[in-house]
């Protein structure tokens, strides 16, 4: 039954509508939502892991809706499972706190509706990383997940990334961005909309080949000018919406580039000489690796998901990911999905519904439907099938 539900939906089919209890809070402030199939409800029950939500917006149930439109929910509930998610107690980085609300949210369910006889969970970007940790270190609570464009190969690295973006940019384009990479001015927070984004398109519309060693030096995809816009933007915004609450939350500065050499660009030397440098502080790398470094110690399925030309969290965190699995001796509970794509979580629902029926299979242990990469491109199915089945996951 669960076998020909998936097929239809991965080929798209009708589906069928969701009847939601009334919206909670949790002890921890967070809110929360719940909803059941108006079908039969299969029993099972997916928890949704939001993504990263700037520090200073209110508190509010999630949008999961897919770069298409296509909401999460849906998806869900008309496979027949129940879906849950939560705000999460706090905005910003919320990596650790998310893992307590979502493991509370499952035991909320269980009392509301009755305990699930499987859960699972699924996340994007930071909701990514949240769903890669609840695997890792409650497989009594969740029986796999799919993690979608999380960081979960290096988060030391990753603040390292979207520090070096901003020190980079300030360096080819000096005073846009007032103020240090490390500490935000307020005034440029509130005004980053208004002001300062805009600034930054017309610095960067100005002097192509500056952008081009920008992104040269620090790795970050380009493409088509929206796409270069888009990948400058998005990751200064990260800089400016995350630095200070970054530094709140792990007790210090982490970001480092004391003794880092860039290259790239059309004068390395000069580069290297002027760009500014930031040590980090002893206290925040050491909160960092005690809470925001993934192990890799699976006892149960992970499904990740990863679009090859991420600006935002790159695509390399997976091969870091693949190395831990393996040296946990873990390598046949996690599969990796990347999609030949621009963008940050610029998934279709296709895709996603992908990885979840993966995740499902691999949970019961049997294969996944033959034609499911139908909803692939066609450029990438062939390519997905031969591995699908050399992991045994295809017919």
């Amino acid at each position: 039954m669960m076998a020909t539900k998936l097929v239809g939906l991965l080929l798209f089919t009708a589906a069928c509508s969701a009847s939601c209890l009334p919206d909670g809070v949790q002890s921890s402030g967070a809110l929360y939502r719940i909803c059941l199939p108006d079908g039969v409800w299969n029993g099972k029950l997916a928890v949704y892991a939001h993504g990263y939500v700037a520090f200073n917006e209110r508190l509010k149930i999630p949008d999961d809706s897919l770069p298409d439109g296509t909401q999460l929910s849906t998806i869900i509930t008309s496979l027949g499972f129940a879906y849950a998610t939560s705000s999460y107690s706090t905005n910003g980085l919320a990596i650790v706190p998310a893992q307590t609300d979502l493991k509370d949210l499952v035991g909320i369910f269980g009392s509301k509706v009755g305990k699930p006889s499987r859960v699972y969970m699924v996340g994007p970007s930071e909701g990514g990383a949240v769903t890669a940790f609840s695997v890792e270190k409650f497989p009594d609570v969740y029986n796999a997940g799919e993690a979608a464009c999380g960081p979960i190969g290096d988060f030391r690295r990753q603040v390292n990334y979207i520090g070096d973006f901003r020190v980079i940019f300030d360096y080819f384009f000096p005073g846009v961005i007032p103020g240090e990479p490390t500490s935000i001015p307020e005034e440029v927070i509130a005004n980053w909309d208004s002001i300062y984004e805009p600034a930054v398109l017309a610095a960067v519309r100005a002097d192509p080949t500056a952008t081009a060693q920008l992104l040269s030096v620090t790795g970050a995809p380009g493409g088509t000018q929206d796409e270069i816009e888009s990948t400058v933007t998005g990751v200064l915004w990260y800089n400016v919406f995350g630095a200070n609450d970054a530094v709140a939350r792990l007790g210090g500065q982490p970001f480092d580039n004391k003794t880092r050499l860039y290259h790239g660009s059309d004068n390395d030397l000069r580069l290297n000489l002027k760009v500014r440098r930031a040590t980090a502080d002893a206290a925040a790398l050491a909160e960092i690796a005690r809470n925001y470094q993934t192990s890799g110690k699976l006892s149960n399925p992970l499904i990740t998901i990863h679009t090859l030309g991420d600006p935002i969290i790159p695509y390399w965190h997976e091969p870091l990911y693949k190395v831990k699995v393996a040296a946990a001796g873990a390598g046949e509970q996690h599969i990796n999905l990347p999609f030949n794509a621009y963008g940050h979580c610029n998934f279709t629902a296709d895709q996603v519904l992908l990885g979840f029926g993966l995740m499902v299979f691999k949970d019961a242990g049997t294969l996944l439907p033959a034609g499911a990469e139908s909803v692939l491109p066609a450029s990438q199915r062939a390519a997905f099938a031969d591995t699908a089945r050399r992991l045994g996951i295809l017919p």
